[in-house]
């Protein structure tokens, strides 16, 4: 058992948004994290999806470390150059036309949907004329609407809690921003049935993380792409958890053939450090003017020169290659187990983005993994076991970790 003086401590100082695993990690090593009594865990959550390259990469810590000894703060009114690097970069491997950094994911998201709603105030204002009187009245009864996905997570602000489809986390914070409707994921006529003369983007997660590692179809993900085509609306892909080389490719929609105009990434990009970002191309790209978003410490020199390391790392050692073969051999690991119990109903999932679905709620078997097992696992909504380890995981980690996994599900449902 970990420290309990510690967590002590924490629940009298820490805001109690959080049910904490009774667990105190202190450092990690490659796809090992160890906890403050020394024991090691192996880890298949990666801080959500953040640590793509595991603990203690040397080429990314020494990236990170000699940008510490020169600069780490010097905020937008002046450029600095790992921000201009890690941009390059960025852009070059999304091919979109423009990035901003942010320091999250929930605040690239608040900047997509800025964005969207820019781009409509502006056909609005050159449909009627820059100048033209009453103009104001139109934008008004003509506010831009969004359509977002049931069942989808894209953060916690105000803003993307509003297009996060799910009434569990909307309820206590009523009245959220208005104009958002709610369609079915994979389901192309919900969609439809929702576009108005009012609507100007689509947003959803190319595969839903929290809503249960659910890919988008081909035949959803392009279709949606024709309808916003056909209608003049922008269409923004979360690709904050499912990107970043997670389903195989860089980018998840890359898997398709459709393109975003805008796309929003984080958590990995950054492999801990508090980055995120919103990349947008075509119209979408020259919608915003000085003065429409800003942020203190997004883009910093300190953050950028870890997401430079990160983009780098990914390019020299083809680690979307490794992810397509070791994605490949995990997708077939959890087929077996599948298989082989009968509490486990289906697995769903890309690369090293894995779910699997249980008839009962997938807790106790994530608790016994990590108590009995030192199998790090997190679960998404009740009965789904989500697997999202570090991309640089190897063969023999999976094996270990489906003979952890397997001694965890006969804990908590029998043999």
């Amino acid at each position: 058992m970990a420290d309990n003086q510690l967590m002590e401590r924490a629940e009298h100082v820490l805001y109690k948004t959080y049910n904490r695993f009774p667990v105190v990690f202190d450092h990690g090593k490659g796809v090992m994290l160890y906890d403050t009594e020394g024991n090691e865990y192996l880890d298949f959550g990666a801080g959500i999806a953040v640590m793509a390259l595991g603990y203690g990469d040397e080429e990314y810590t020494r990236a990170v470390e000699d940008q510490l000894h020169k600069l780490t703060h010097i905020s937008n009114l002046f450029y600095n150059q790992p921000s201009i690097e890690a941009g390059e970069k960025l852009l070059e491997v999304s091919q979109m036309d423009k990035v901003f950094f942010t320091n999250s994911g929930t605040e690239a998201i608040e900047g997509a949907l800025k964005i969207a709603k820019r781009c409509h105030y502006n056909m609005l204002r050159q449909s009627m004329g820059d100048g033209s009187d009453g103009c104001e009245d139109v934008e008004m009864d003509l506010t831009g609407e969004i359509i977002a996905m049931n069942h989808s997570f894209h953060g916690r602000s105000l803003g993307a809690l509003s297009v996060t489809g799910n009434a569990h986390y909307q309820e206590p914070f009523k009245p959220l921003v208005p104009g958002i409707r709610f369609a079915d994921f994979n389901d192309l006529k919900s969609v439809e049935a929702l576009i108005n003369d009012k609507t100007c983007a689509v947003i959803m997660e190319t595969i839903q993380g929290e809503g249960g590692i659910y890919p988008a179809s081909e035949a959803f993900i392009k279709g949606v792409r024709r309808l916003c085509d056909e209608h003049g609306l922008l269409l923004i892909l979360d690709e904050i958890q499912c990107g970043m080389g997670r389903s195989g490719k860089m980018f998840a929609w890359q898997h398709y053939g459709v393109k975003p105009d805008v796309m929003t990434v984080a958590k990995a990009l950054g492999n801990g450090l508090p980055i995120g970002a919103f990349l947008a191309c075509g119209k979408a790209a020259g919608a915003m003017v000085p003065g429409d978003h800003g942020t203190t410490y997004g883009g910093n020199p300190l953050v950028t020169a870890g997401a430079k390391a990160v983009l780098d790392i990914f390019e020299e050692r083809r680690i979307v290659d490794h992810v397509k073969e070791t994605g490949a051999y995990l997708s077939g690991k959890l087929d077996q187990v599948v298989e082989k119990y009968a509490v486990v109903k289906e697995r769903r999932g890309m690369g090293l983005i894995q779910g699997l679905e249980l008839t009962g709620p997938a807790t106790p078997v994530v608790t016994a993994a990590l108590l009995e097992q030192k199998l790090v696992l997190i679960s998404a909504g009740t009965n789904i076991i989500r697997f999202v380890p570090p991309l640089v995981i190897g063969k023999a980690d999976v094996d270990e970790m489906v003979k952890r996994l397997e001694a965890a599900i006969d804990s908590a449902y029998g043999k």
